[in-house]
């Protein structure tokens, strides 16, 4: 992928006579460790394709988790965090055509130019003016107001009456269990597969997966509270893996393990899990964020023709999950726990960064 240029931060925009113009309100990281809510400059349209949003609601993903935790050092000091949300249209630029102030809209984690080579495959993670940017490579949704470019093709108008909170959902995580989790592994009906991971994303691989058909899904975790959470949302089957030894559990229950094992945490234990509970032929996709190295077993796992996937939401599927949410297939909403207001996202910081204690899945912030 080509990685976009990384912006100087600049100071809040001032006049010729160097008094402050508009600010905002912004969740700034300063770096491992440390996120700051403070006064910032008011993004502005750059480019013809830009458009400004005023943020209505926006959620901490794990990855901005591990964007504090020094996971991604792409990020630098002093950029505001956040890559998902919904809002309100304030400005477009000249050339977008699909939007118009006062539109309501979703925000894709993913931006797209439409034009690239890998956007006309549909490949819009490796987009070669996009893909994860927001909140990354340059100012995010966790400000009042967020600045999205290629507008076009990186927003999603919300259907009248939806709720808000549920299509939050849609920036990432749901296209995120969908495309990496259930279609890179082949999820097909009659297979037994399992979770191993019960957060947000896992949460969303059990439910898209159902679309699917399995006919039995295990969920692995160590937290109990997310694994009763995880019955209520489909799951056939649980295992606390801190009590349990979830590989022997399983191969003592299946023929050979199961047919696709989903990796949504980002651990090597996990990893290690779905390498050993994989049955001949089978899948393991794995979603979660890896900030180091595995022990990949390839010496037991070539010869068991399995097939090992990995990758970026695309957010290709974004539109088919729109639907399935509006017409109430699946109820992403139920995955909030907890609701802030902006003054107090350092403190839903602190409770999503804590699950097992504040017994938290989604966290919605309010604007």
């Amino acid at each position: 992928m080509s990685t976009p240029v990384i912006p100087t931060k600049k100071n809040p925009e001032t006049t010729t006579s160097g008094e402050s113009t508009k600010t905002m309100k912004g969740l700034v990281y300063g770096g491992p460790g440390k996120i700051e809510w403070k006064e910032i400059a008011k993004p502005k349209i750059e480019k013809s394709t830009d458009a400004l949003v005023k943020i209505l609601k926006t959620t901490i993903c794990g990855t901005d988790l591990g964007i504090l935790h020094g996971k991604t050092p792409t990020c630098v000091p002093g950029t505001t965090l956040g890559h998902e949300g919904v809002g309100i249209v304030e400005e477009v630029g000249a050339s977008v055509r699909n939007f118009k102030k006062g539109d309501h809209v979703i925000i894709s984690c993913i931006t797209s130019d439409g034009t690239c080579e890998y956007c006309k495959k549909q490949m819009y993670a490796h987009c070669e003016d996009g893909g994860w940017i927001l909140g990354h490579l340059i100012n995010g949704t966790q400000a009042e107001y967020v600045r999205i470019p290629h507008a076009d093709n990186s927003m999603y108008p919300i259907p009248k009456g939806a709720d808000e909170e549920a299509l939050v959902m849609l920036s990432d995580i749901l296209p995120t269990g969908h495309e990496i989790g259930v279609l890179n592994g082949c999820v097909k009906p009659g297979d037994t597969i399992a979770i191993v991971g019960a957060g947000p994303i896992g949460m969303s691989v059990l439910l898209t997966s159902q679309f699917y058909s399995p006919s039995k899904i295990y969920v692995i975790d160590l937290d109990e509270n997310r694994l009763k959470m995880a019955k209520t949302f489909g799951a056939t089957d649980t295992i606390n893996s801190g009590t349990e030894d979830a590989v022997k559990k399983i191969l003592a229950e299946t023929k050979d393990g199961v047919d696709v094992a989903i990796e949504a945490v980002g651990a090597p234990a996990t990893f290690d899990i779905c390498q050993h509970i994989v049955k001949p032929g089978g899948h393991i996709a794995n979603i979660g964020v890896h900030g180091k190295s595995v022990d990949l077993q390839i010496q037991n796992l070539w010869i068991r023709n399995i097939t090992i996937t990995m990758g970026l939401v695309n957010t290709n599927t974004t539109p088919m999950l729109l639907k399935t949410v509006s017409s109430g297939k699946i109820e992403p909403k139920k995955l909030i726990t907890h609701h802030f207001k902006k003054d107090e996202i350092l403190r839903a910081y602190e409770v999503f960064g804590n699950p097992s204690k504040e017994n938290a899945m989604k966290v919605i912030i309010e604007f």
